[in-house]
């Protein structure tokens, strides 16, 4: 049987918080700023391959991070509990292993951990592993965890739900991955907000901001987006990242696991009332059909420059090139720190009403 090879030891979070599965490539220069990048991909070149230059906020936009996470703290507590509820009656805690798609999933999977331990006085194993649009889910990582953990139940996590492009690329991955081998994925995604309605574990249906949505690595263990270039991996290594070192004094990822784990017992009845109440709610995909509309009436030639929901959004105006923000009027309490990006960004924001989400980031075609 073939060694299985080890990860490189990464991140700011505490070892027993979670290991990430994945390659230092730390040492290779991949950054390009967004508008080379956006060329790139526009031309086919596939977004792995290359990193955005790491966002370094302003002091009003951190500002902006502290005050939206001391008034969604709690919020996020309940959420994390309802989802952490849902998993452990879904695969119980004998051989649970909590599986967060890097890098958003990862602070989300480290505090339903947290939520375990606290709830449960159990420690169950918590691992962050890459997934690829168009590219898969790094089956090295998966064998690993297998190796370590021969009966382990996976459960995938990850933060929100866009239109369900990573919910998809994570069901054809685990087909894939059950057709040749033994061990069986279950696909099922949990997340804490699921505004696109395509999964059946998830913390609320509401398109609400996640405080580590704001933030890239420095929310994030201090870990880049993934990697997967084989100029310089190899084929059959896990998935690479880099670890910001320079980073470090800035560093708030294990403030936000703090600030949220500290309400977990004060929501504890609510999680308990509320998982009491939850009744199955229908995978309905409604988000896509959002987009689909959006698309339609603004012209839009490719899909995969509408990026909806809060999540989504931040992530256009910290990392791509955005024509130009939708804002759902209902919302704009909610929504300061898009506001602020695109102000700092010079893009233009306009009132959309017609969406099911809180907002919506539309990528320029250069």
């Amino acid at each position: 049987m073939r060694a299985i090879m080890q990860p490189d030891k990464m991140g700011s979070y505490a070892p027993e918080d979670v290991v990430f599965l994945l390659r230092d490539i730390s040492n290779v220069k991949l950054e390009l700023n967004n508008e080379k990048r956006e060329r790139l991909i526009q031309s086919g070149t596939h977004y792995s391959e290359m990193l955005p230059v790491e966002y370094q906020p302003s002091d009003a936009y951190m500002s902006l991070f502290y005050k939206t996470l001391d008034a969604s703290a709690e919020r996020i507590a309940l959420a994390v509990g309802i989802v952490a509820e849902q998993i452990v009656a879904r695969q119980g805690l004998e051989n649970l292993v909590l599986v967060s798609l890097a890098r958003a999933g990862t602070p989300i999977g480290v505090l339903i951990k947290r939520y375990i331990k606290m709830r449960y006085k159990v420690q169950v194993p918590h691992y962050t592993i890459s997934i690829l649009r168009g590219r898969g889910i790094d089956e090295r990582a998966i064998q690993y965890i297998f190796a370590e953990h021969p009966s382990a139940r996976i459960q995938f996590i990850d933060g929100w739900t866009g239109k369900g492009a990573i919910t998809k690329e994570l069901q054809q991955a685990c087909e894939h991955f059950n057709a040749n081998n033994e061990e069986q994925l279950d696909a099922t995604l949990a997340v804490l907000a699921d505004p696109g309605h395509c999964t059946s574990i998830y913390g609320t249906r509401e398109d609400f901001l996640i405080p580590s949505a704001c933030l890239n690595s420095t929310v994030s263990g201090l870990v880049s987006r993934t990697v997967l270039n084989l100029q310089f991996m190899k084929e059959d290594d896990f998935h690479g990242a880099k670890y910001y070192k320079e980073l470090e004094d800035v560093d708030v990822s294990n403030l936000y696991i703090d600030s949220v784990s500290t309400f977990f017992e004060q929501v504890q009845k609510d999680i308990e009332k509320h998982f009491s109440e939850q009744r199955p709610s229908p995978i309905t995909w409604q988000g896509m059909n959002s987009v689909q509309v959006i698309q339609q009436e603004l012209g839009i030639p490719n899909i995969n420059f509408v990026k909806p929901g809060v999540g989504e959004t931040t992530r256009v105006l910290l990392r791509r090139v955005p024509w130009k923000i939708l804002i759902n009027p209902k919302y704009v309490n909610e929504l300061e720190h898009i506001l602020l990006l695109a102000k700092e960004k010079n893009v233009p924001v306009e009132e959309y009403p017609n969406m099911s989400y809180a907002c919506c980031g539309l990528i320029k075609e250069v």
